[in-house]
């Protein structure tokens, strides 16, 4: 019987899984699994990468996250059903991370996820979610009436039962028999997961080592939560379905879930800012007007080798459809300049006429005999890259101006990643492992 992994973490659950995105469809090939998921907790920063990993290698790509629930952080399982679906889990890890934290921690409640439910498959997660953790009480009207709760969010083919394959856990084992009970009793279909942070069983030492980091502890502490114990690995699907003979349909449905799933992610499209033109006018034609303007201001007379250089510009930037792109970047650093932010632009821009006369940047790339083609050309695939730093006591003042100007849904901060490199990695470990540090 075929099965599909629904339930799996990548190392964007920040020192909790070793799996890197890109390995995921290799591992689901290797175990001869035409799909496989990808829910990291709370938070889909690798989506994409997954995404196109998953086609690169032919194997279908589940996207969602393990969410958090509440002031008690229950778990609870989304996957996009499609694009729509996509785009609401996006809407609810932004809503967990912007107005949902609690303790540091990004959460939904109930009232968001009935606002974004539409084309969301859930499942009720591990024995941290609401209704396991319930059963696992022996609190079972208040499991019936949490299953009953959710059912109506998501309705009655978007919401699963999650039985796990996790028989060294205390307690998972009377906690499926619970779900197989409830789901019958209830009406609500039951699916299998197991709940992967690593690809093989050998790697469980490794994990649980990455744990003690997270959590500042030592391996040899016992007042701690041990993940050696438990086989979170990417099993092989005969293993799993070997433990579920009861429920056969428990095994089906993550099939039929799969085969659900159809998600298009529209990629290598570029989405410049809504700028405001006069009417009648195109952001082609405004962006010519204003550089063919300002060049007297940088250039008295203006030669005929500038203005060949200025028109062999516009007509790449025209052509490649970035007008809007250079009308935005001016018009904010325009406004520093009105409101005495101190900026500069650095980088390969430098290189741009049309940046230099309409005051991106301060650097005459004439004077300076500086190429544009390193900073834009005909076979660049990608937009050019317009690096321009404000002073650290204003930055949220241009920050407020460009959200109140383009909108709220227009302006991201952009997040960033540490990663251990081999030296901070063995000073890590060595702590972690109990080792002194002049060791």
């Amino acid at each position: 019987m075929d099965f599909v992994h629904l339930h799996v973490h990548s190392h964007y659950s920040l020192l909790d899984s070793l799996i890197r995105p890109k390995d995921l469809p290799k591992l689901a090939k290797e175990r001869r699994q035409k799909a496989i998921a990808m829910t990291d907790t709370g938070a889909m920063y690798g989506a994409i990468e997954f995404y196109q990993a998953c086609l690169a290698n032919g194997v279908k790509p589940i996207i969602g996250f393990e969410a958090l629930i509440g002031s008690e952080l229950n778990h609870l399982v989304l996957l996009a059903e499609n694009y729509t679906g996509y785009r609401n889990l996006m809407m609810l890890s932004s809503f967990g991370h912007t107005e949902g934290l609690v303790g540091g921690k990004a959460t939904l409640n109930i009232d968001v996820l009935k606002k974004y439910k539409a084309h969301i498959i859930a499942l009720s997660g591990c024995i941290r979610g609401t209704i396991p953790s319930l059963l696992h009480n022996g609190k079972i009207e208040s499991a019936k009436q949490a299953a009953r709760t959710y059912q109506e969010i998501f309705g009655p083919e978007h919401f699963y039962l999650e039985l796990q394959d996790h028989p060294a856990i205390s307690g998972q084992m009377e906690v499926n028999t619970g779900l197989v009970a409830l789901g019958r009793e209830l009406n609500i279909p039951l699916v299998v997961t197991r709940d992967v942070h690593y690809a093989r069983v050998e790697d469980a030492e490794a994990q649980d080592t990455m744990v003690c980091i997270r959590e500042g502890v030592r391996v040899d502490q016992t007042n701690r939560e041990d993940f050696r114990q438990v086989d979170r690995s990417l099993n092989d699907s005969r293993d799993i379905v070997s433990r579920f003979r009861h429920v056969p349909e428990a095994i089906a449905n993550t099939v039929k879930i799969a085969d659900r799933v159809n998600i298009e992610i529209p990629l290598n499209q570029w989405h410049f800012a809504a700028i405001d033109l006069p009417e009648g006018k195109t952001a082609d034609q405004i962006l010519r007007e204003q550089a063919e303007a300002s060049l007297l201001d940088y250039y008295d007379p203006v030669t005929p080798d500038v203005r060949e250089r200025l028109e062999k510009e516009l007509g790449i930037i025209i052509t490649k459809g970035y007008a809007p792109y250079f009308i935005c970047v001016a018009d904010f650093v325009r406004y520093a300049k009105n409101n005495g932010i101190v900026e500069t632009t650095r980088g390969s821009a430098a290189g741009s006429l049309v940046s230099y006369v309409l005051g991106i940047t301060t650097v005459d790339p004439i004077r300076f005999n500086i190429p544009f083609e390193r900073f834009l050309n005909p076979y660049r695939p990608s937009p050019p890259d317009i690096d321009t730093d404000f002073a650290d006591d204003r930055r949220d003042k241009m920050i407020a101006y460009v959200t109140s100007k383009y909108g709220a849904d227009k302006v991201a901060q952009i997040i960033t990643f540490g990663t251990m490199a081999a030296r901070a990695s063995v000073r890590d470990v060595g702590r972690a492992l109990g080792f002194a540090y002049s060791f």
